[in-house]
């Protein structure tokens, strides 16, 4: 499966694309940050990240989307941003009938950290151990897009029609466990 993530900002927008095998092996594939100034006009900001969006997802051609959903934020203009964003990716999907999955930003670090509170630096340390990379993506904000779409497609969100064993198969096919389970595998086995 391959999965493009985006990690949504105005100044900053991470756009990662990985394919995960079934067996849930993930290779990296591209990342970009689009970047925009805070003194362009925010219509002029929103089509230039839609447009580097939309280059890839044409390059690449991804299985699914997966975006950051924010739930919370205190900071309202930060929102809007991400909420104005989003809207121009889920645009994009569905002009090509792409499926979309949103995950909480405790929701991917639990997924590729197996610790929901995990702080940027680890994130990005796990997603280079991950896709085997040299060292982690920078900025963050490319580090959390390749995250999105790792959990995305681990998580095994939208894309009911691609059959693939559940985490919990690939365990019970592959490992006996040999004691009792790491906190990473019961977040696994939890979130499946």
């Amino acid at each position: 499966m391959r999965v493009l993530g985006i990690d949504p900002g105005l100044t900053r927008c991470g756009v990662g694309v990985v394919e995960v095998s079934a067996t849930r092996v993930a290779r990296f594939v591209d990342v970009q940050v689009v970047r925009t100034p805070s003194a362009m006009e925010l219509s002029q900001r929103l089509l230039n990240i839609g447009e580097g969006i939309e280059r890839l997802i044409d390059q690449h051609k991804p299985d699914a989307i997966a975006l950051e959903r924010v739930f919370t934020q205190h900071n309202v203009s930060t929102v809007m941003g991400i909420a104005q964003i989003s809207g121009v990716a889920f645009f994009l999907a569905a002009q090509r009938q792409i499926p979309v999955g949103l995950h909480t930003p405790t929701e991917v670090k639990a997924s590729v950290t197996g610790y929901g509170s995990a702080d940027k630096s680890q994130v990005g340390a796990m997603v280079a151990k991950i896709l085997n990379l040299a060292a982690p993506p920078r900025p963050a904000d490319a580090a959390d897009a390749l995250a999105l779409a790792i959990c995305h497609a681990w998580r095994g969100t939208g894309l009911d029609s691609v059959a693939r064993p559940s985490l919990a198969a690939v365990n019970r096919a592959t490992t006996k466990p040999s004691g009792p389970l790491t906190p990473a595998q019961r977040a696994w086995l939890a979130a499946e």
